[in-house]
């Protein structure tokens, strides 16, 4: 089985943070968005990833390189930002086996081991997720056994309220590919984008059964504020803690927190859901639902509901903050 993540996006919901570093690579409780993904699939016993790359594509080939060099890993360029399906039609030199599809947007609580147990009846799976607020996604329309018969994005009426989160397993990838070249060769969508989810409509007219599965739990990390309640719920679950490295002096920690090595809090408030990533320096302030970066230095400031880059400087300030890595706020 091999997984194939697209990451060519820009990230502009999250600028001025992804001018420089990759959406897929912003922290959320300390840690790269795609990393979270990426370990989830080794475990699987996944070794094998194409990547997607585009805007700071560099990046990306970089990071992982370095922190997974096990990885036997291919990247292609999207250079024309031209849909899901014409990324998809990019990997299709690698795609001559079973196939993860994974967007990393997001992170979610999903069994992926029911792609290794799955019954020879269906030819893949997608994952979603039941909201209210079904107006806003591409919902799944299922049948009484589970399996999907359409998709349809951004419904005006309450015919499914199963968002697609953008996590796939195909097993039968030729008729994917068949899909995804069908999809090609018909008119675009809205914007002049050539929708994945097309390619899987395809698949299902022409008597493919793909079964829909739940998850537990479906986390946004695309914009500002819902990376801040991801990291409020990887506090509170696993990721929260002191480190026995960092320095915390006459502070209230208040609700979950995470305060990492070589970090140095004193003289403030914290709490809840802060990070205060490696080496960051947070002096006589109150700080809460705030991820600080590595390096940073927050002095005299009173900060909500905030993304503070690595290395950045916010001395006197109060309020609600996003600033990029290196920069300077205050006096």
């Amino acid at each position: 089985m091999k997984a194939i993540i697209p990451l060519a996006g820009r990230g502009t919901r999250l600028r001025p943070h992804t001018y420089l570093t990759p959406k897929p690579l912003l922290k959320v409780a300390g840690k790269p968005v795609m990393s979270y993904i990426l370990d989830d699939l080794i475990e699987l016993g996944v070794h094998e990833m194409v990547f997607v790359v585009g805007y700071l594509g560099d990046v990306i080939r970089k990071f992982i390189g370095e922190r997974y060099p096990s990885l036997e890993a291919h990247f292609v360029e999207q250079r024309v930002q031209d849909g899901t399906a014409g990324a998809l039609k990019l990997t299709e030199p690698y795609a001559n086996e079973e196939l993860l599809i994974v967007f990393v947007d997001t992170l979610f609580d999903a069994d992926l081991s029911l792609a290794k147990r799955l019954g020879g009846e269906w030819a893949g799976v997608i994952w979603a997720k039941e909201v209210e607020d079904y107006q806003r996604f591409g919902v799944v329309v299922t049948d009484h056994q589970g399996a999907m018969t359409r998709i349809v994005e951004k419904p005006k009426e309450p015919i499914s309220r199963l968002a697609n989160i953008g996590l796939y397993y195909i097993r039968d990838y030729d008729l994917l590919l068949e899909g995804i070249h069908h999809t090609l060769d018909s008119d675009p969508g809205p914007g002049g984008e050539y929708y994945l989810t097309d390619a899987f409509q395809y698949m299902v007219d022409q008597g493919a059964r793909i079964l829909t599965a739940p998850v537990g739990g479906w986390y946004d990390c695309g914009k500002r504020d819902a990376l801040l309640v991801t990291n409020h719920h990887l506090l509170e679950t696993t990721r929260g803690g002191v480190s026995d490295a960092a320095s915390v002096e006459s502070t209230d920690l208040q609700g979950a927190v995470r305060i990492e090595a070589g970090a140095v809090v004193r003289g403030s408030a914290l709490g809840p859901n802060v990070t205060v990533e490696e080496h960051a320096l947070v002096l006589n302030s109150r700080v809460r639902d705030t991820i600080v970066g590595a390096g940073a230095r927050i002095e005299d400031c009173e900060i909500h509901d905030s993304l503070i880059g690595g290395s950045a400087v916010v001395e006197g300030f109060q309020g609600q903050l996003s600033v990029a890595d290196h920069s300077e706020v205050g006096r």
